[in-house]
């Protein structure tokens, strides 16, 4: 079966070079990014009754559960991978929803930035390994 970006599902390009853009803008990509891909691996299992897929899907995109994951990925990332999620934790983006620490929605936000300039860099095969570690597939 062919991977979902390798068929093009990049409809429209920034207008500008992926690492010039605000860590924001990458994080707001790539929370919509980070949640489809958790939904396909979910529809992916036996269950299919939407409570449970739900109720699986918050184990993924909460603030606190984002954290948990990037710290698993940290020991995994190249330099310019932590630089984005350096950029992406250090950047303005509001308040954290009332129910989210603080800390736990600035690394949030770092986790959806570097799946949004995975993504607008077009490094499906990089962001497929990253989610293996997520959803403990690796082989």
């Amino acid at each position: 079966m062919m991977d979902v970006m390798e068929q093009g599902w990049w409809i429209h390009s920034p207008n500008k070079p992926v690492q010039l853009l605000n860590p924001i803008v990458l994080a707001y990509i790539g929370d919509s990014v980070f949640e489809l891909l958790v939904r396909q691996y979910l529809v992916s299992q036996p269950n299919h009754k939407l409570h449970h897929l739900h109720k699986q899907a918050t184990q993924f995109v909460s603030a606190k559960a984002q954290r948990v994951l990037l710290e698993k990925w940290q020991p995994l990332l190249s330099e310019e991978e932590a630089d984005v999620v350096r950029r992406g934790r250090n950047a303005k983006s509001g308040t954290p929803p009332k129910n989210a620490d603080t800390a736990d929605y600035r690394q949030a936000t770092a986790l959806e930035c570097l799946i949004g300039f995975l993504y607008y860099s077009k490094q499906s095969e990089r962001l497929r390994e990253l989610m293996a570690v997520a959803f403990d597939e690796q082989s």
